[in-house]
């Protein structure tokens, strides 16, 4: 980095000693912006880098609820509301025990640059809690998003800040949260999204970011000549973002071999049935070994990392953060590897990205390639806004033209910024001049 960037990191590592996740995105973000410090001197006279990597806002605070026994337990909600310059805080909730101060600002401060990438005018921010939802009964998890909102609805709002679903919030945590927050502020409004279709919720929001992810990979193929179609994709995970990328992959053309959970992973060379996923997963909510248990010629391996050992040519790592490390990014290309793109927030570790884009590997990084569950909630406000409903293909039309605007913006910023196919440098380099003209117009108090 220049020598300006680099003392920006140094002190931002110097106020945050203790957030390894923040810190590791704010060096990414950082050192792929150095072509435009070179060229936009009016923002750095204007201090958008140095208030770029500082919150505007950050709120922990107690969530005191009562379990199923009797007893009082005791958890830490965060919301972090990064970045407003263009349009109001939107971000997800995510309730996990690795929920911390840390890794709640490196969301949000990725999200800045998602939500931008959209097109549409949403700022970044996110939120959640230690709590752990396995386990919990629905009165728990009742109780527990109703003390969460009661603290959580001074600070939000559809002009705002919206939050969404993300790790262990999903339908039914929204509607507890909603209800809670109707129940207090007595108003019905589009505070929150991935919300039931029955009160105010849009088509598609399920799909969306494993769909999305698809598209962005499409168009990645698509740019050298090449699609999913005969290709084997192996994808990290079972949730949400994995099942319904599965669902795309397939329906383009490729055979989705390999999938995992947090305990290990299942490769079926005939092609993991989804019917079966989502028995597993969906419905059942068990561990995915229990799928060789039901299709005969498959096997399950121990320990999640191991998934990568798999030959494919396009992964699509949609579990945790940093799942992917140096030695995967080797074994990948050994075995074949043309593409990857990132389902999960952050999920490649820095030098495992540095060697995949070294040995010419496709990389779609995930602030561009998994913008499409932020894009229909985005989508799910503007139904909101016109008190109505768009259809099914309605909404997914418009999350594929928005991940192929995304795919040609980053493309192109890469291009213009002297990075050509560098989607991360691309993806970081789009998203953020969007924000940084809005900081710059609206003066020094954004």
């Amino acid at each position: 980095m220049s020598t300006y960037l680099q003392g920006l990191m140094d002190a931002v590592t110097a106020k945050n000693p203790h957030e390894p996740e923040f810190l590791q995105a704010a060096g990414e973000v950082l050192a792929s912006l150095e072509p435009v410090a070179a060229k936009r001197q009016d923002l750095v006279d204007a201090g958008v880098f140095d208030r770029i990597v500082e919150p505007e806002r950050a709120v922990i605070f107690r969530v005191s609820w009562v379990d199923d026994s009797g007893k009082v337990q005791v958890n830490r909600g965060f919301r972090v509301q990064f970045n407003s310059a263009i349009g109001p805080y939107k971000g997800g909730l995510r309730l996990h025990p690795s929920v911390t101060l840390s890794v709640v600002k490196f969301l949000g401060f990725e999200q800045i640059f998602k939500n931008s990438l959209t097109g549409l005018p949403m700022g970044g921010g996110k939120g959640g809690s230690d709590f752990d939802p396995k386990g919990k009964s629905d009165g728990e998890i009742m109780r527990f998003c109703q003390s969460f909102m009661t603290e959580l609805q001074r600070h939000i709002g559809q002009f705002t800040d919206v939050p969404a679903g993300d790790i262990g919030v999903g339908g039914r945590e929204i509607g507890y949260l909603f209800g809670q927050y109707k129940r207090l502020r007595n108003e019905f409004t589009g505070v929150l999204t991935g919300k039931g279709l029955s009160f105010g919720g849009s088509l598609a929001r399920t799909e969306a970011t494993g769909y999305g992810l698809c598209y962005f990979m499409r168009e990645m193929l698509a740019a050298v000549g090449k699609s999913f179609k005969g290709q084997h994709v192996v994808i990290s995970g079972s949730g949400n973002v994995a099942i319904y990328a599965h669902q795309k992959a397939t329906q383009l053309g490729g055979k989705v071999v390999a999938m995992s959970d947090s305990a290990g992973y299942i490769y079926d060379p005939r092609g993991v049935d989804l019917d079966v996923i989502q028995q597993l997963k969906e419905v059942e909510r068990v561990r995915i070994s229990e799928y060789v248990n039901r299709v005969r010629g498959a096997e399950y391996h121990e320990g999640s990392a191991g998934i990568w050992s798999i030959p494919c040519q396009i992964a699509l790592p949609c579990a945790t953060q940093n799942e992917l490390d140096l030695e995967s990014a080797k074994t990948l290309v050994k075995n074949g590897l043309i593409a990857l793109a990132e389902g999960a927030n952050m999920p490649t570790q820095p030098d495992a990205v540095e060697y995949l884009q070294q040995s010419g590997i496709l990389f779609g990084p995930g602030k561009a390639s998994n913008a499409g569950g932020v894009a229909v909630s985005g989508l799910e406000m503007c139904q909101n806004s016109l008190r109505r409903s768009w259809s099914f293909e309605e909404v997914d039309g418009y999350l594929d033209e928005i991940m192929r605007d995304i795919y040609a913006s980053s493309a192109a910023a890469a291009a213009e910024y002297g990075a050509p196919g560098n989607l991360v440098a691309g993806a970081n380099i789009a998203g953020f001049l969007k924000v940084a003209d809005a900081m710059l117009a609206q003066g020094i108090a954004y």
